[in-house]
């Protein structure tokens, strides 16, 4: 159990693991609260559990930097060097966050991408990837440009990029081929 391995955390090493983690350094916080405990029978596993827990106590889930509300992103394109082609929602995870999702502006001369918002996972009916469409769809709409989402049902860090699609090697996925236009 987390709260087990809390209160047997001194406090000046619980400060160390706190101030990395606000940070994003969660590998260092595993480090520390791992190298403390392990002793103690503090396995890895069980450290990488510990610090997920403990940064959901340290740290919100919603980022407030990243709202999803369409003024919010749409000011977030404005700046953007080049043109927008596409927006993209695209999955990624680590230990901490397990998985969420990115909604990526696709730019064009010049080529990149730049993350417009991060869409976490956190308690209620609608999923990160229900609420990531969402805000997708809206944005890609409010824009004139196209929205991908290669793998709104599940997971997947690897599906295909709307790059790939646009060259015409992918399918677009039914929920969204009507936002397409490639």
């Amino acid at each position: 159990m987390p709260e087990q391995w809390e209160e047997l955390l001194p406090a000046a090493v619980r400060e160390q693991v706190d101030a990395s983690l606000t940070r994003g350094r969660t590998i260092e916080a595993i480090k520390i609260a791992w190298d403390e405990l392990r002793e103690r029978g503090l396995g890895m596993r069980e450290a990488q559990q510990f610090i997920a827990a403990r940064y959901e106590a340290l740290v919100p889930r919603e980022d407030p930097d990243d709202p999803l509300d369409l003024a919010s992103l749409a000011d977030r394109t404005a700046g953007l060097p080049g043109r927008i082609v596409a927006i993209e929602a695209v999955w990624d995870g680590d230990t901490v966050h397990d998985w969420f999702v990115l909604l990526i502006a696709v730019l064009d001369e010049p080529a990149g991408e730049k993350c417009l918002a991060t869409v976490y996972n956190r308690p209620g009916p609608h999923t990160e990837a229900a609420r990531a469409r969402e805000a997708g769809r809206a944005l890609a709409g409010h824009l004139g440009v196209p929205f991908y989402f290669a793998s709104p049902d599940a997971p997947d860090d690897n599906a295909p990029r709307w790059r790939d699609s646009y060259n015409g090697s992918v399918r677009v996925h039914p929920l969204d081929s009507s936002s397409h236009s490639t």
